[in-house]
């Protein structure tokens, strides 16, 4: 073989083998990082029966009045996630932030990640701890949740507030989630060596260096994991389900809603038109990223207060 030849063959060969190696390097320490960081997750939280597994739930305050929290799609570890707004309602209400199955401390999984199993699940969470009246809470796609939620345990909800909350049949609701690629990241190590060197998207928040480093760590073990990813999977069929839906008429509906999303057109039109639907509904706009609570809980609790005073719910 000629030299140069042989020359382009060797530089072939090693500009191949240096980005496997690399990957193969980053999916090893991936493995070994996760099994080393599971004895450094902290518990937090009571673990409830549910449906033969156990589901984690932070619980705090003692007003009459229970408000239970549900988080959005992708949320690692809810009841830290919540911790700033569970600090600001505590004071008034019993507050109850649930950990569905796949995230935080609660067990995986094995049935099918759809709406009805869902919600059946977090209603079967509040029987146990003897919870039957109470205003349900959610963020992002808890608004989806909700109105399955409320169509089957109506009798039970004193109002719905929704945090930057999914509506039925809103732009992108219907595209699937690229899970493979979430998935295939995470396996390579990717997603763990991207973290490392990304800021911390918990930084500048309302939360210690201990509760950020369990979220980092929550974030690291549950994000792809089975459980998650099915939810994921199911998300276009869970927004297809409630298309058209409303909440119970009767039901008074609080939404909180960032005013300037650039992702979802006719965001605010959305939730105007979803409170209209009620006789008693109401959007206060606010200012920050989809995750308002991390930023505005003060602002949350203070309304969600005055609303549901001036209506006698308290």
């Amino acid at each position: 073989m000629r030299k140069p030849v042989r020359v382009v063959l060797t530089t072939l060969g090693v500009l191949v083998a240096v980005p496997v190696l690399l990957l193969a390097t980053t999916a090893v320490v991936n493995v070994v990082a996760t099994k080393s960081e599971a004895s450094s997750i902290t518990r937090y939280g009571q673990l409830v029966p549910v449906d033969g597994k156990q589901m984690n739930v932070v619980v705090a305050g003692s007003g009459a009045e229970t408000v239970v929290l549900l988080p959005g799609l992708g949320t690692a570890a809810p009841g830290l996630d919540f911790q700033p707004l569970i600090t600001e309602l505590q004071s008034t209400y019993r507050v109850v932030a649930v950990e569905p199955f796949g995230t935080g401390l609660s067990d995986p999984a094995d049935t099918d990640r759809t709406a009805a199993n869902i919600t059946r699940e977090v209603h079967e969470a509040l029987q146990h701890l003897g919870i039957d009246r109470y205003v349900l809470m959610g963020h992002s796609i808890a608004g989806i949740y909700a109105l399955t939620y409320s169509a089957s345990y109506a009798d039970e909800l004193v109002a719905f507030v929704g945090i930057d909350s999914s509506v039925p049949d809103q732009p992108g609701g219907d595209e699937p989630i690229p899970t493979g690629v979430i998935v295939g990241l995470s396996k390579l190590g990717i997603t763990r060596a991207l973290a490392a060197i990304a800021d911390d998207p918990y930084a500048g928040l309302p939360y210690d260096e201990q509760t950020r480093k369990q979220l980092r760590l929550l974030s690291a073990k549950n994000t792809a994991a089975p459980t998650m990813v099915d939810e994921m999977d199911h998300a276009s069929a869970n927004f297809a389900a409630v298309s058209g839906k409303t909440f119970p008429k009767g039901l008074p509906v609080l939404l909180f809603v960032r005013s300037d999303d650039p992702d979802v057109a006719g965001w605010v039109a959305l939730h105007e038109q979803q409170a209209a639907s009620v006789d008693t509904g109401q959007v206060v706009l606010l200012t920050g990223d989809h995750y308002l609570h991390h930023t505005l809980s003060p602002e949350i609790a203070q309304q969600t207060r005055a609303f549901l005073a001036a209506r006698s719910l308290r």
